[in-house]
């Protein structure tokens, strides 16, 4: 029987080595809540590819016909798609990491195992969702556009950065949660906000450029608009300099995220 030890204190790295030894639970939460998503849904995944769909249409008719709003060369769906993408991964992953320790007190309470699981398998079972979402842009796109291939090797980079920021703040959130429950009621409406405050159905082009600085403060921004830079090679207004501070920003937040949940987990028997 392999023996555990708990510490009070332990140090980062070896926080993340006991969550990489946990890896097969890591699958199996996983794949147990991809299953549940599905489960009794009459089109199963389909659902995944709907809802990109839908919204498409929905900000190509609004943004794209009625608005007139520019994008550079690229056929509009195409254009809103790949701000659609990374952002519902990204939304998605907050909404369901936000109660994800509360929906489990059973298993906190009762067993140990590094609790981080619970919020990571949630953004994995987005990215479930994210690589079918990322299937059908690359299957539209020959039919409404074209890639550019000599900008393609950026979008690793732009992956990297969105699952870093993602983790670090599905972390703040999750444990925040669960020491105050109005965390969860306040999430939904600022995600709501996120959308129109990052480029998703318009082009960071259209802010003034006296403003680009505080617009960037947002790192999403810059990771959607390296998604289409990546994709499609329509370059935003300081780019480079918006993907150093969005990776910056995940970094910290990662950082951030990673200190915030250790000093609540402590407490999630009494809180939970």
């Amino acid at each position: 029987m392999q023996e555990v030890i708990l510490e009070a204190k332990r140090p980062v790295a070896k926080y993340w080595k006991e969550l990489f030894k946990a890896k097969e639970l890591l699958g199996f939460f996983t794949l147990r809540d991809v299953l549940v998503r599905y489960k009794q849904a009459t089109l199963g995944v389909a659902w995944a590819l709907f809802r990109p769909l839908i919204t498409m249409a929905i900000f190509t008719l609004i943004f794209g016909k009625l608005a007139n709003f520019p994008s550079e060369g690229v056929a509009y769906p195409l254009f809103a798609l790949a701000g659609m993408v990374p952002w519902l991964f990204f939304s998605g992953a907050m909404t369901e990491t936000t109660t994800c320790l509360l929906n489990n007190p059973a298993l906190l309470t009762r067993i140990y195992f590094p609790r981080m699981v619970l919020p990571l398998s949630q953004i994995l079972v987005q990215g479930v969702d994210f690589g079918i979402s990322f299937v059908l842009l690359l299957t539209l796109t020959p039919f409404l556009g074209s890639f550019s291939f000599s900008t393609l090797g950026w979008l690793p980079l732009y992956f990297l950065i969105l699952f870093i920021l993602t983790t670090g703040w599905g972390l703040i959130l999750s444990s925040l949660t669960v020491k105050w429950r109005d965390v969860r009621f306040i999430v939904p409406f600022f995600v709501q906000l996120g959308m129109y405050a990052s480029p998703v159905g318009y082009g960071s082009f259209m802010i003034p450029e006296k403003w680009l600085w505080l617009y960037y403060l947002n790192p999403l921004a810059g990771v959607i608009e390296g998604f289409r830079y990546a994709l499609f090679g329509v370059k935003a207004p300081f780019l480079f300099g918006a993907t150093l501070m969005a990776f910056c920003i995940s970094l910290t937040s990662l950082y951030v995220g990673t200190q915030v949940f250790r000093r609540v987990e402590r407490d999630f028997g009494d809180l939970i």
